[in-house]
């Protein structure tokens, strides 16, 4: 065929190779954060893995001498088969717990170590045809191209719409796609071609007919994990969302760690809510961070002396969530809709930071801090930040994770919130879905008192205005030697990890 052609095919690979190597990396990683937690710590690990079995691939490239044109379309058939299948057979098999972890090493090493022997094969392949200055440019002028295309793709478009199974998959068909057109444009320079299109053809059926029951095999996966009947899944650009029923139970759980169950949220809000707002002096204007649910604005709506809730929640996934889905208006008793609240989907650290607004009361719903992303909103930072952002005599409530499973984590935020705020209250309730979970109120004047009720609203079930009785902590809840959470350190996190851990 003629030369020029043929060059440009295979660099084209080149860039092919390249978009979808890094999808597979970005999927296992994103995959296993969903599943184990610590975003950080799973991608440094997957990444340090992913670049050492690519130079482990590339060493035994040197040993390939035959065939190369051969070789390079049979590795291109298995990294699209390998990379494609990861998140189904990762979604499958997490429910084996011990294997999950191997599995999912295993297939990033094979992955990696293919990739890694694509591109020596290729340069050998073209360099007899190109000069050595041209060929080393183009090769990894395409190879860096066509990471950078995948690293934004990948987050703003193919999780949000296609999610991690699907993109897993449909990469695959791509790596697989140039197998075929390879195979079929070049069959004179091939050997046993005939082979080798079955072999592609079939790869690629495969990969088609797994990408149209992906739902269906998610669907029976996450049944699988979670043990209940799920009523509906979505993937964001930062969080993959599951709704499940159980008799008469909704749970939510993002990221595979549970948020909240219909049967006894109400507990958690109403002490999360609560307390401030019957302290507070003033209760005109209220901040609510995370509670993308809605449910902790349900709580403050219940107070007439509410002029303004503004929300901020990083997700619009969610907030749009609870704002449309009929099952879960019913839960926050559409409290999203009110003219009272206005919704705000930014990152809290910076949308406080740059606030020109303050408020007179402030309730903290973050997430627990399983990662780095979500520890920096528990530093001292964030809280120096927040602390100029409220009313002189303003309350501040934040959920601080549980005193009894994560003691060492609980009282890190305390402690971090005294380094900033002077009045500080460290207290805990039952919530039988969770256990024993932990707050802390902080107030921005040390002579606030948080057993003056300010004001009081009949229609609760569970809070009984009773602060005090919530702040005595069992000897199996306390702590001691605890450092305070600072952006440089991020200790919290690995407290939340080490404590959590061994419950997990």
């Amino acid at each position: 065929m003629d030369k020029i052609k043929f060059e440009y095919l295979l660099l084209f690979s080149v860039f092919i190779i390249a978009t979808c190597g890094l999808v597979y990396e970005l999927v296992a990683g994103a995959l296993a954060s969903y599943l184990l937690g610590d975003s950080v710590k799973q991608f440094s690990f997957i990444i340090g893995v992913y670049l050492f079995s690519m130079g482990i691939g590339s060493y035994f490239s040197k040993f390939f001498n035959k065939n190369l044109l051969n070789v390079f379309v049979e590795v291109e058939i298995l990294v699209g088969l390998i990379g494609g299948l990861s998140s189904v057979i990762l979604f499958l098999i997490f429910n084996i717990a011990s294997f999950f972890q191997f599995t999912l090493y295993l297939l990033v090493f094979l992955t990696g170590c293919l990739v890694g022997l694509e591109i020596p094969i290729l340069m050998n392949i073209l360099k007899g045809r190109i000069g050595f200055k041209d060929l080393v440019s183009n090769v990894f002028t395409f190879d860096y191209i066509g990471a950078l295309i995948a690293s934004i793709l990948f987050p703003l478009i193919l999780v949000p719409k296609l999610g991690l199974m699907k993109t897993s998959l449909f990469f695959g068909m791509i790596n697989v796609s140039i197998a075929i057109f390879l195979a079929f444009h070049l069959k004179r320079e091939l050997k046993n071609v005939i082979i080798l299109q079955i072999k592609a053809v079939s790869s690629f059926v495969i990969l088609l007919v797994a990408f149209i029951f992906s739902e269906k095999i998610l669907s029976f996966s996450e049944e699988k994990m979670y043990g209940e009947t799920i009523v509906y899944t979505h993937s964001t650009s930062y969080q993959r969302i599951v709704l499940t029923h159980n008799h008469n139970e909704y749970r939510l759980y993002l990221n595979n760690n549970l948020q909240f169950s219909s049967a006894d949220e109400y507990r958690y809000h109403e002490a999360l809510v609560h307390p401030a707002m019957s302290l507070a002096s003033n209760v005109e204007n209220v901040l609510i961070l995370g509670g993308g649910d809605g449910l902790a604005v349900r709580e403050v709506l219940k107070y007439r002396d509410v002029k303004n809730i503004t929300l901020v929640d990083l997700d619009e996934g969610m907030t749009k969530l609870f704002k449309n889905n009929s099952l879960l208006t019913k839960l926050n008793l559409n409290s999203l809709w009110n003219e009272k609240v206005k919704i705000i989907n930014s990152d809290a650290y910076i949308w406080i930071k740059n606030c020109d607004k303050k408020f007179d009361v402030v309730i903290v719903d973050f997430p627990d801090p399983s990662n780095y992303s979500l520890g920096k909103l528990y530093s001292v930072g964030f809280y120096k930040a927040l602390y100029n952002k409220i009313t002189p005599e303003a309350i501040v409530a934040i959920q601080t994770t549980s005193p009894y499973f994560a003691p060492r984590s609980f009282w890190c935020i305390a402690e971090t919130i005294k380094q900033v705020f002077p009045k500080v209250e460290a207290y805990h309730v039952y919530v039988p879905s969770f256990g024993e979970w932990g707050f802390t109120l902080s107030a921005k004047s040390s002579k606030t008192d948080f057993h003056k009720i300010q004001r009081k609203i009949s229609n609760l079930r569970f809070y009984t205005y009773n602060f005090y009785d919530f702040t005595l902590f069992t000897k199996d809840m306390l702590a001691k030697d605890i450092e305070v959470n600072r952006l440089d350190n991020q200790v919290l996190v690995r407290y939340f990890d080490e404590e959590w851990g061994k419950i997990q």
